[in-house]
């Protein structure tokens, strides 16, 4: 997911996203890049491809789950 012609990450967020208040994901740099969606410009999460992996993994698994 990445925009050659600016070399930027392309951004994506969910379909179930509500009025912004969702986070969004890109890959760039080999890394896995996380951000609010409400304020694009605002703090920005890099994690390893292999990081990103296990963490969808155990979302998956229900590793996660408080109810």
């Amino acid at each position: 997911m990445r925009d050659k012609s600016t070399d930027e990450a392309a951004w994506r967020a969910s379909r179930k996203c509500d009025g912004g208040a969702c986070v969004q994901v890109g890959v760039a740099n080999e890394e896995v890049l996380l951000r609010g969606a409400a304020d694009p410009d605002g703090l920005r999460i890099a994690v390893s491809r292999d990081g990103w992996h296990e963490f969808v993994t155990r979302v998956k698994n229900g590793d996660f789950d408080c109810f």
